[in-house]
């Protein structure tokens, strides 16, 4: 038997090993040194990161949470970061969701940054959860003409009228930037038809999203997005930018997305390298027999 006969005979289970190291071996390493590999953002992400950044301190900003746990190892790195940039920015905060677990999912990322980091941010003042709003397309449509009969009230119960933080607001045009985060339906594609797009160009919006719903989202952008984060990729690079800018000690919470980074980087070259050496293979393969 030839050595192509032997390679085409090979048992599947070496493969398995093989992804089984090249995904555990970096996870491993990363775990030991505390290291991760540098990132080079794109203009999309470096474009949500510029978005954040130009807005002036006390600038109110609207984040959706739109996603639910199933969909938080891909998009919850780019929540986190985003309360991140925004807390250091000393942004005022309102975190709404359309997705039940969305106000959950908001509650737990202010409970990691802005509680942990943040001590001096006021709940009602500096930031705030308005939770879940059932509805889909319906709320944003009450957004553009009323947003406190959208969201009558916050996670604790009380009167939005009542919020400082709220003071002024009359309509999702009185933020200056939409933060939306987002897995699927309704989120991101309907924040750019229902409200960016009828907004008469007073709101800008940029958006983190899943892997498979980003395709639909990057024919929007430069245009009714600003920005735009694709999966973990988008979310390591954005990250890796909020981190630069702020410097210091990085707590390993804010290197989430770089760290999830290492085993998929080597998992997609593997897989690089065995459709290679299987097409290589197959021609030999066929070379042979014809001989």
């Amino acid at each position: 038997m030839n050595m192509v006969d032997r390679l085409n005979a090979l048992d599947r289970r070496w493969v398995f090993l093989l992804m089984g190291l090249a995904v555990a071996v970096p996870i491993l390493w990363i775990g030991i040194t505390g290291d991760t590999f540098p990132e080079t953002p794109t203009p999309a992400a470096a474009a949500v990161f510029k978005a954040v950044e130009d807005q002036p301190e006390g600038t109110r900003v609207l984040v959706a949470f739109d996603y639910d746990p199933a969909s938080a190892g891909e998009l919850q790195p780019m929540a986190t970061a985003l309360l991140h940039q925004c807390a250091q920015r000393k942004l005022k905060i309102v975190c709404i969701a359309l997705w039940p677990l969305g106000g959950n999912m908001a509650q737990q990322t202010i409970a990691e940054v802005i509680r942990a980091d943040y001590p001096d941010m006021r709940e009602g003042v500096d930031f705030v959860n308005l939770g879940f709003q059932a509805g889909n397309e319906g709320v944003m449509k009450v957004v553009l003409t009323d947003f406190k009969k959208a969201f009558p009230v916050d996670a604790r119960g009380q009167a939005t009228a009542d919020l400082p933080i709220l003071q002024g607001v009359q309509t999702v045009k009185d933020f200056p930037l939409l933060l939306n985060v987002s897995a699927g339906y309704p989120g991101s594609k309907e924040w750019v038809q229902y409200v960016v797009s009828s907004s008469e160009g007073k709101v800008k919006m940029v958006a983190g999203c899943t892997g498979v719903q980003s395709p639909q989202m990057y024919p929007y952008y430069p245009g009714q997005l600003a920005g735009i984060l694709g999966a973990i990729k988008g979310a390591a690079e954005y990250e890796s930018l909020v981190n630069q800018s702020i410097g210091g000690d990085v707590p390993p919470k804010y290197r989430e997305a770089q760290r999830r980074m290492a085993p998929q980087l080597f998992g997609h070259l593997l897989m690089v390298a065995l459709i290679v050496a299987g097409n290589t293979l197959f021609f030999m393969g066929r070379k042979g027999a014809r001989a």
